[in-house]
């Protein structure tokens, strides 16, 4: 499981979420897992429920979805519709492990925690709206393998009380989501200047579950210190699921992968000076110096006339001009030469 050792290492681990993206098709979610691999994700994750455990099917008001992308729809009928049959996860998984990804999981209720503890999984995700579910966290935390939480709309209250409960079952590995749980996620509504917040709050690894179209905010999360990206992936927002609408496609994936990387590699660490590069390339040579400008003859006084700070970087730093102004040449100095203390008088 490559997870607490990307987080430990400073790498971000990227998630590709399938979701219902499989359309109902096992050779479309093996397809999703392949596809994944190739755009570089680190990990493939699914969804583990069944509309009767999620819900209950009701036309009763609280059950009807007003506005949005599921608009109309009935929780039941759309949990239905959308979810991944629990026969498939053991095959998903192998064929995470033939791809060279980690195998992930979201349970939605205790019944789903044990299914997955029988087919080996090595990690949990909890989702936004089950993460105020107190005797659910505590129950996937008691399992003792390393929890995403997505904490979207969560209070620091909230937040606190599920971190709490996950560590009071001895569970330390835990990393958090922001997440905006609208689909898609308007920029205006990411807000990620909470991510360095919430690692100084918390303490833990903070990343970001993201609904919005590209990856301009994974980006950015990623350069706040986000160690994981969560992004919903399909083949083809053109085959229509019930979350293809705010997912991405292959080729986006390997982009944000690629920038993401890119932006992790060039927050380095904290430093001053040139770097071995730049001593290598030569550049460092190119910063200005004091030199002879003009031919002085031994007991002349150096002025601003016969010595200037130039390119390149082979004389005396350019501060020392001041200390030099007036005083007289020990020797003859050529025009073209570097100056020195051990020139002058």
């Amino acid at each position: 499981m490559k997870l607490w050792d990307y987080i430990n290492s400073g790498k971000v681990y990227m998630i590709a979420e399938m979701s219902a993206n499989h359309g109902g098709s096992i050779e479309k979610a093996f397809e999703i897992v392949e596809a994944a691999a190739k755009a570089g994700a680190d990990c493939v994750k699914v969804q583990t429920y069944t509309a009767d455990t999620i819900t209950i099917d009701s036309d009763a008001p609280a059950f009807q979805i007003h506005g949005g992308l599921w608009d109309g729809y009935n929780l039941h009928d759309l949990y239905k519709e959308a979810y991944t049959p629990w026969e498939w996860m053991e095959p998903i998984k192998k064929k995470c492990e033939e791809c060279g990804v980690d195998f992930l999981s979201s349970p939605f209720d205790p019944t789903a925690v044990d299914y997955l503890e029988n087919i080996g999984i090595e990690a949990y995700k909890i989702a936004s709206f089950e993460a105020v579910d107190i005797p659910l966290v505590r129950y996937i935390a008691s399992k003792h393998k390393p929890i995403i939480m997505s904490v979207g709309m969560a209070t620091e209250e909230e937040i606190r009380e599920a971190l709490d409960a996950i560590h009071s079952q001895g569970n330390d590995q835990v990393a958090i989501l922001k997440c905006c749980n609208v689909y898609p996620t308007v920029s205006s509504d990411l807000n990620l200047k909470t991510i360095p917040d919430m690692i100084q709050k918390f303490n833990v690894p903070v990343g970001l579950s993201d609904h919005s179209m590209g990856y301009a905010a994974a980006v950015g999360a990623a350069a706040l210190g986000a160690r994981v990206i969560e992004k919903h992936f399909c083949i083809s927002r053109e085959y229509k699921t019930a979350d293809s609408a705010f997912s991405m496609e292959p080729s986006e994936y390997k982009s944000m992968v690629e920038n993401v990387r890119a932006v992790t590699t060039a927050l380095g660490t904290i430093h001053y000076g040139p770097t071995d590069n730049e001593l290598s390339s030569g550049e460092y040579g190119d910063r200005r110096s004091l030199f002879a400008v003009e031919d002085i003859k031994e007991g002349e006084e150096i002025t601003t006339v016969n010595v200037r700070s130039i390119r390149p970087n082979a004389g005396l730093k350019p501060k020392y001009l001041d200390d030099i102004l007036g005083k007289k040449a020990k020797a003859d100095i050529k025009r073209g030469t570097p100056m020195a203390f051990e020139l002058i008088e």
